[in-house]
């Protein structure tokens, strides 16, 4: 069921304001994590693999979800229901969008069938949501309206890139993207080498996936070739691939055309000044 602006605005008024005391209990809001992305022959067994059994259940339970992309939430419940049975019909179930053009205004209708006492699931398009994920902000409005918050396991592919790659684990900090114009894409790497250097942390950033050869060859450029660079690909899938070598040894790979077979895939870049 989905709430219009002014019947969201209804319900918080009546729950928080002149104290006027209403019984229903808020519903939880569940962070639900997805994949970090599929092939075309996989099945239900993907989701052994990667997600708990008690995180799939708690998922198939809910009939309402606030999703940074429709599409992709439909294809990870066709996933879930290959082996836990659904709340309702998959086009019975609500899905709501929230992404990077959703206006601040419209959060409060996503949030108030939670505050009406449904239960919902935030679900990111890949990985765990509110982690560079436009979700954060509806975290961060239901803990405002005292709503529980419950965080469930699954996929990070920044965690799993930092285990992976032998950069320091325990000073670590995650960037985003970085600028596409070449010039100040350079100047940027350059201040988190410094960064790296100073703190001795690991910088992570992440690049759109046709972009990734570009964003090595400056990484490569850029730094002193003694920083250490991480490559990590495809994480959890069977074409996953995870190389950290100095952008000295980068460079000269590039140089020889052997590029990281990488294109188009997701793909987390690292880096850690020696």
């Amino acid at each position: 069921m989905f709430y219009d602006s002014f019947t969201a605005y209804k319900i918080l008024h009546k729950k928080y304001t002149h104290h006027i005391i209403d019984k229903t209990m808020p519903g939880i809001l569940y962070l639900i994590p997805n994949t970090l992305g599929q092939t075309d022959d996989e099945t239900g067994d993907l989701l052994s693999r990667i997600i708990p059994q008690q995180v799939q259940a708690i998922s198939a339970g809910l009939d309402y979800f606030v999703a940074e992309n429709a599409k992709s939430t439909r294809a990870f419940l066709k996933l879930l229901a290959a082996t836990h049975p659904l709340a309702k019909p998959l086009q019975e179930i609500s899905i709501a969008e929230l992404n990077v053009n959703t206006p601040v205004a419209a959060l409060p209708a996503l949030l108030a069938p939670i505050l009406a006492g449904q239960d919902a699931g935030l679900i990111s398009e890949a990985g765990v949501p509110a982690v560079a994920d436009p979700g954060a902000n509806l975290v961060r409005l239901a803990h405002q309206h005292g709503i529980q918050v419950r965080p469930l396991v699954g996929p990070s592919s920044l965690l799993l890139a930092v285990m992976a790659s032998g950069l320091n684990g325990q000073s670590f900090a995650f960037n985003g993207y970085l600028p596409t114009d070449s010039g100040l894409r350079a100047k940027r790497i350059k201040a988190l080498e410094e960064r790296s250097r100073q703190e001795k942390q690991t910088q992570l950033f992440i690049e759109t996936p046709y972009r990734n050869s570009a964003m090595l060859e400056a990484l490569a450029t850029a730094c002193l070739p003694d920083t250490l660079i991480c490559i990590a690909t495809d994480l959890t899938l069977p074409t996953e691939s995870i190389r950290t070598q100095t952008a000295g040894k980068w460079r000269r790979a590039i140089d020889a055309g052997e590029m990281p077979v990488f294109h188009k895939k997701p793909t987390v870049f690292l880096l850690l000044t020696q």
